[in-house]
């Protein structure tokens, strides 16, 4: 049956997470603080992670104010602009697609409609799909500031699509997973190994409308759709 399938990007189709971790542990070795723990660390760049945004300009921001907090000592310009490298080092990065990720959406978009769905920032977000080589995939590509039950309402309409026959397939049980499943939508679930911490969640499945799929591998799509 011909269905709308809207795909998730970052750590979907691509790597994305595992450069900002590479990111983390250089920082918190570069601050290598004194008497907090690693783990302590990481949870303040958490919490200020939280209020900064998405991106990896604002996730530099949260490295530059982690360490104006943390610091013992007077910070030197120098310093800040390691820290600023370790945000460009991750915007420069080079697009690495997931194994079976071209052979699957070969698969794909004879059968169903695709729909590219990321959140973050807008031109970040363009430049990897302008980068990703397969942008031609998709019927549109839709980046949006969050995605909560009132986005996925919002795409349904502008797509015209059923709910019924729509999925939502991502790495992300906060965005992708949980609220498309709350909206009436179904979903497969394809966990990453890398997921940015705070997109952690429990999967939320009982009592909604949709179905949901858990799959091991995005390749694995070609077994169900």
């Amino acid at each position: 049956m011909h269905q709308h399938l809207l795909i998730d990007a970052d750590d979907t189709l691509w790597e994305n997470n595992i450069y900002f971790e590479q990111a983390i542990h250089a920082f918190i070795a570069f601050l290598n603080h004194s008497q907090l723990t690693p783990k302590e660390v990481r949870a303040v760049l958490d919490e200020i992670e939280r209020f900064m945004g998405y991106g990896s300009a604002n996730f530099t921001r949260s490295l530059v104010e982690t360490y104006r907090r943390l610091a013992e000592k007077v910070i030197r310009e120098e310093e800040f602009q390691q820290i600023w490298r370790f945000g460009e080092q991750i915007r420069t990065h080079p697009i690495e697609l997931l194994d079976g990720v071209k052979e699957t959406l070969d698969y794909l978009l004879p059968r169903h409609d695709l729909v590219l769905l990321t959140k973050g920032d807008v031109e970040e977000q363009k430049l990897k799909i302008e980068q990703s080589g397969i942008e031609h995939y998709f019927k549109k590509a839709v980046i949006v500031q969050e995605k909560d039950v009132a986005t996925y309402h919002r795409i349904i309409k502008e797509l015209h699509a059923d709910p019924k026959y729509t999925w939502m397939i991502g790495n992300a049980p906060r965005s992708d997973i949980n609220p498309a499943l709350a909206a009436g939508l179904n979903a497969v679930y394809i966990p990453h190994p890398q997921t940015w911490r705070l997109e952690h969640e429990e999967v939320q499945s009982d009592g909604t409308a949709g179905q949901l799929l858990t799959l091991s591998a995005f390749a694995e799509l070609r077994t169900h759709f």
